[in-house]
């Protein structure tokens, strides 16, 4: 653990998210020196299961798969007594934050990385070309500085870096979800998706993470108001919650530059921070992995890169259609489901969420209705409408 008062560094990346640590790893492996401040004693991040494509596993590599604890086959898409069933082609991966961000540090620090918990962030000054930190340590409350020449904050949608930067305060949804024990008739290569527009413009899930327990949750726009949706769905549902897991989402609204100058130093965001979500399913772990990589190949690189570009462009386009669903009502999503035809049906087989230029494109070739469908949506609803930030 350092504890010179006065370390200077070239990268000090600021919490320790997945994000973060997946940068951390790429900016050590590319020769920077730096250091990752996490403000917890020890890396013990809260478990959360998540669901994502196989696109990690081509981003990520070794800390990916060791993270895996369920493959998805199958999605079962319920609305107003209608279901339709989607086959994947490539199966989707259930994992465990907790698992995944540790094995990120262990490859991070094997990389020459260096995690430095137990040190709350709590200013920057620019002066000189360099970035002075103010952190707090937690074994004795004493304060100690930091200098680098590029600072990354890591530290979740409420990121105290990009507020000390002067990036504007993010807009948030939150995400509750319970661990629960599957019902007897569900596969556990099946996750179950219902839409109910009256509890959320999102939609619920049931994501199995082994043949008998799975995570029941939703994305809402008020905090208390879907903890109680939440609990009437189990009830309904039948599902017994075992323990509750929770997160504030940013939610994504339009593209922010995750750079910003001071004082001839740069200041970076990534994951959460930088708001880098779909906005279609609230999800941010592949998106954030690669916002991480882009940040990472500019700094190697003293430039701008390409990957953010296309970043920008995809998230972008997430928004698009989620501008183009919000506020659905109960016979829009039946309706939906009537449209998906067998083309229909293979072209989401066959692409992932990770592919939405793809998917959409072959969408609307295959039935033109949906288009049609998104297209009234947003001449009705011209605006997004956005949640309370707290």
């Amino acid at each position: 653990m350092d504890r010179n008062p006065h370390l200077s560094l070239d990268v000090a990346v600021i919490g320790g998210s997945a994000a973060g640590v997946f940068a951390a790893y790429l900016l050590a492996r590319g020769g920077s020196q730096v250091r990752l401040f996490e403000s917890t004693g020890e890396l013990d991040p809260r478990p959360r299961t998540l669901i994502v494509t196989s696109r990690m596993h081509e981003i990520v590599g070794e800390p990916s798969r060791r993270a895996v604890i369920n493959e998805i086959r199958r999605f079962e898409l319920f609305t107003d007594g209608r279901v339709a069933e989607i086959e994947l082609r490539r199966p989707d991966l259930v994992i465990e934050r907790s698992k995944l961000i540790r094995g990120l540090a262990e490859q991070a620090e094997r990389a020459g990385a260096r995690l430095v918990l137990g040190r709350r962030f709590h200013s920057l000054h620019a002066k000189n070309h360099q970035l002075e930190l103010t952190m707090e340590r937690s074994e004795d409350g004493r304060s100690e500085s930091v200098k680098a020449s590029t600072v990354i904050g890591a530290d979740g949608a409420a990121s105290r870096v990009a507020r000390m930067a002067g990036w504007p305060r993010q807009t948030t949804v939150p995400l509750v979800q319970a661990i629960v024990r599957l019902p007897p008739s569900m596969r556990g290569d099946t996750t179950r998706v219902w839409f109910i527009p009256e509890d959320t413009p999102y939609f619920y899930w049931l994501i199995p993470e082994s043949p008998k327990r799975g995570a029941a949750g939703l994305i809402g726009e008020d905090g208390p108001q879907t903890r109680r949706a939440l609990n009437r769905f189990l009830e309904k549902q039948h599902l017994e919650p075992l323990e509750f897991q929770a997160a504030r989402i940013p939610l994504y609204t339009r593209w922010i530059p995750v750079r910003r100058r001071l004082s001839g130093a740069n200041v970076y965001l990534v994951g959460d921070a930088a708001g880098h979500v779909k906005v279609t399913t609230v999800g941010g772990i592949v998106t954030g992995f690669r916002g991480a990589t882009a940040v990472a190949e500019a700094i190697l690189n003293g430039g701008a890169s390409r990957r953010l570009k296309l970043l920008k462009r995809e998230l972008n386009l997430h928004l698009l259609i989620r501008r183009a669903i919000h506020n659905f009502k109960q016979a829009d999503y039946s309706k939906l489901v009537d449209l998906l035809n067998a083309a229909v049906r293979q072209d989401l087989e066959r692409y992932t969420r990770d592919e939405p230029s793809r998917m959409l494109w072959r969408l609307c070739l295959h039935e033109p209705r949906l288009m049609l469908m998104g297209v009234r949506n947003l001449l009705a609803n011209r605006a997004f409408l956005r949640p309370k930030s707290s």
